[in-house]
């Protein structure tokens, strides 16, 4: 069996680093057993005082932290180590495996949560994956790497912490909560969670609940027997019923009435629903995704929302959020949604003229991007040509007249100086990956920084260099 260094090595490669903050020697050892083959130095501390001091002094790449330790309880040990650095790689492991313990440490900032004793398969992919990935500040990351994952486009800070989010609780979850306003996508996000959850063979059962009348929601959503009541002539599953071994997605939950909230928490408590005119309840295996645009804290405090329903639901919280907030999308998005209306309306050069990018870049999106799908969807419809220009958007997008602070809309070059800006910002200052992103030469990037006014470090000289920001086109 390899041998694994302790905590006082000094001579370790930090980007192959895993340290094991764990008191029990057979699981130490059946750790190193399984990680021999890996890539992976591994340090091992037996408390949690030597473990933070090892932290500190070689700034691992991954944590792997036992929950019960003789010195400190493992959250408490998982703050320390955040405060240390906030973007550290830390998995708790316990012995004993609880749906709520592995939400509430992914909740206060572990990445995965795994139980002893190790499966060995399973457990040398799950941490060859985070040692694989970057880490939370985004050290190791692919400046080509896509933007969008399980249908949802976005590349701002705010987009990337909701995809890391739910590849982290997905395992985990019985409940969570997806919030945000309308048309953010909470849909996308409900269906990603179930898509990266154990359950994700299993049914995916959308429950609409503003569409019922209150009266119809109980037999809908329950269920109910033969003769249960006038036109009941046999026996009906509800939507609960058939997401069993998989998960209910309940849209707009913030529109059920108080009765129904009872109801719902009943099953949540109980995994048990009993259709209506039953006297028997039935076991169900669901996880539960809900969804709403609506404050529930605020709905709490006017009683109008059951206060423990909401516990019970918020256990995880997703919010989604505004497009309004994420305008370096918005590119991305319109040349997601022109591609499309490129096959839809068989125009396949379509492309969207720059000033109108920059006007859809301006506007507040109060409709988010369900409002910019429909714009774009109505533009591509009346342009009659393959370029969608300014005179094919909305007025009031068209002539900036929401524009912010009414200023105008910009020049090419203002254009320009704020695209290089913003990429040598995503790119933390890396002007060798900004100019393979920018698809220009170093020379040309050199020479847009010298007119920005930007301080020039190891300038080359190139006399021809040229470049200028093009249109999106369906087809780039």
């Amino acid at each position: 069996m390899k041998q694994s260094p302790t905590a006082d090595s000094r001579d370790l490669v930090l980007n192959e680093l895993l340290l094991m903050i764990e008191d029990d020697p057979l699981a130490v050892e059946l750790a190193k057993e399984a990680l021999a083959d890996l890539p992976v130095r591994v340090v091992t501390a037996a408390n949690a005082a030597r473990g933070l001091e090892a932290f500190s002094q070689l700034k691992p790449h991954l944590v792997l932290l036992d929950l019960h330790l003789p010195d400190q309880y493992g959250l408490d040990t998982l703050a320390r180590i955040l405060e240390i650095d906030p973007g550290a790689n830390v998995i708790l492991v316990t012995a004993e495996y609880s749906t709520e313990a592995a939400v509430e440490a992914i909740r206060r900032g572990a990445i995965d949560y795994i139980t002893k004793p190790f499966p060995i398969e399973q457990f040398q992919k799950r941490i060859s994956r985070w040692l694989s990935a970057p880490d939370r500040h985004g050290r190791n990351a692919s400046p080509l790497s896509p933007f969008r994952w399980h249908g949802m486009i976005g590349r701002a800070p705010g987009m990337r912490e909701l995809f890391s989010r739910i590849e982290r609780v997905a395992p985990h979850y019985r409940t969570a909560l997806v919030t945000g306003e309308t048309g953010t996508g909470k849909e996308l996000a409900a269906r990603a969670v179930h898509d990266n959850s154990p359950v994700a063979h299993g049914p995916y059962i959308t429950c609409n609940c503003a569409s019922f009348a209150d009266s119809l929601f109980e037999s809908e959503v329950f269920g109910y027997v033969k003769g249960a009541f006038t036109g009941a002539m046999q026996d009906r599953p509800g939507l609960i019923a058939a997401a069993h071994g998989g998960t209910i997605f309940l849209d707009e939950v913030g529109e059920l009435p108080l009765g129904a909230q009872a109801k719902l928490l009943r099953v949540l408590q109980s995994r048990e629903v009993r259709p209506v005119g039953s006297t028997k309840s039935q076991p169900v295996d669901i996880r539960v995704i809900a969804a709403t645009n609506r404050n529930l804290r605020e709905m709490v405090a006017a009683k109008t929302f059951r206060e423990d329903l909401y516990y019970r639901l918020a256990m995880l919280e997703l919010p989604v959020p505004a497009l309004r907030g994420r305008s370096e999308d918005i590119p991305l998005l319109a040349r997601h949604f022109i591609r499309s209306c490129a096959e839809q309306y068989r125009k396949p050069h379509l492309q969207l003229e720059l000033r109108a990018l920059m006007a859809l870049t301006r506007y507040p999106w109060p409709g988010n991007v369900r409002e910019l799908e429909n714009v774009l969807g109505a533009a591509a419809l009346m342009a009659d040509s393959d370029t969608i220009d300014l005179r094919h958007l909305p007025l009031d997008l068209g002539t900036g007249a929401r524009a912010t602070a009414g200023n105008a809309l910009p020049t090419m070059a203002e254009l320009n100086q704020q695209h290089v800006r913003f990429v040598l910002r995503e790119l933390r200052g890396n002007r060798r990956q900004a100019a393979l992103v920018l698809g220009i030469s170093r020379a040309t990037l050199y020479r847009l920084l010298r007119e920005m006014g930007e301080p020039i470090n190891g300038d080359p000289s190139s006399a021809d260099s040229r470049w200028s920001l093009t249109s999106v086109s369906a087809t780039e």
